[in-house]
């Protein structure tokens, strides 16, 4: 796999420092049911990384010493770790809002039948990855079999309650584009999913959140490999609004690895850029105060910035 770091090291990205930290997004390991192409993950089934039973205590002592409101646990598949469970009970005992970044298909490997009642029972938020409504373009980023694997978790989610009047179960959909280029407007491409799942499979969802395809690990690796590492750069350059840089989510969220490790972002982690360009980890935070702290930048942050902004929640504007 080609490594992306060296072309993004030298950057003249905006400065930014942080506002009040609100989320802790953390990785509970590389693992996971599928391998697609676009993942900034490089995760996969083959790896191995997964947070140990030590740093999840970590997690819960930092939780308990700082101001933080939400919980957002990502992977691989999170779900593939031992220890997902008990750290989601440990986090809503506590009322933190806990978001679940699913793949959907996790509901269909085994041991794992039960998780769609598990979440709904501890009300936890997901965000699920469906890359388009067309079953094709889906095949062809996630593999076969990956559609109608996913419409049927979210048809299991439905009847659950998710994404149905009144009920608060939140369920949204993370969309990103097949190739280098922006993802289209949010809005607009929301109201499109609405129309063609519904009529395709009947199936609602809460939300859809656009990301931008980052120039790192896999999907970076395969720009590099097909030349167009360059031109991609120079589209997320050239569509930089300064406008977005208040909204960035490294304003307000930190990302800590398997290990326990602390970075200002998921790309970031990805990139093996610490918390302010420094290698720490969470049990050196625990009485520190992160507000006002320099944020780690280098040249794929123009991915956020750039059109209508993207982030872990979706565009910015």
């Amino acid at each position: 796999m080609h490594a992306t770091l060296p072309l993004l090291k030298q950057t003249d990205f905006p400065p930014l420092r942080r506002h009040k930290l609100t989320t802790l997004q953390i990785n509970v390991g590389y693992r996971c049911n599928q391998a697609c192409l676009h993942c900034h993950v490089n995760a996969g089934p083959s790896r191995r990384e997964s947070m140990n039973a030590e740093t999840v205590a970590d997690v819960l002592a930092f939780i308990d010493a700082s101001d933080v409101d939400t919980l957002d646990i990502t992977g691989g598949a999170p779900e593939l770790n031992p220890h997902f469970r008990e750290l989601v009970d440990a986090a809503r005992a506590r009322n933190l809002r806990v978001i679940d970044r699913c793949n959907l298909t996790i509901f269909e490997e085994p041991g794992h039948e039960d998780l769609p009642e598990f979440l709904a029972a501890n009300r936890v938020e997901i965000v699920a990855s469906l890359p388009c409504y067309l079953e094709e373009n889906v095949t062809a980023q996630r593999g076969e079999g990956v559609y109608a694997s996913s419409l049927r978790g979210l048809r299991r989610l439905n009847d659950l309650g998710y994404a149905q009047p009144d009920t608060g179960l939140v369920l949204s959909l993370m969309y990103n584009p097949a190739g280098p280029s922006l993802p289209p407007a949010q809005c607009a491409l929301e109201a499109d999913y609405r129309r063609e799942l519904h009529a395709r499979a009947g199936v609602k969802f809460s939300n859809l959140l656009v990301l931008t395809n980052m120039p790192i690990q896999r999907f970076g690796s395969t720009l590099i490999s097909h030349g167009q590492f360059h031109d991609y750069m120079t589209l997320l350059r050239g569509a930089h609004r300064d406008e977005n840089l208040d909204n960035v989510m490294c304003r307000s969220l930190i990302s800590v690895d398997w290990q326990g490790y602390v970075y200002d972002c998921d790309f970031n982690q990805m990139l093996g850029i610490g918390l302010a360009g420094q290698r720490r980890h969470l049990r050196d935070l625990m009485q520190e105060r992160l507000d006002g702290g320099p944020i780690a930048v280098a040249d794929h942050c123009y991915g956020c910035t750039a059109g209508q902004g993207a982030s872990c929640s979706g565009a910015l504007k």
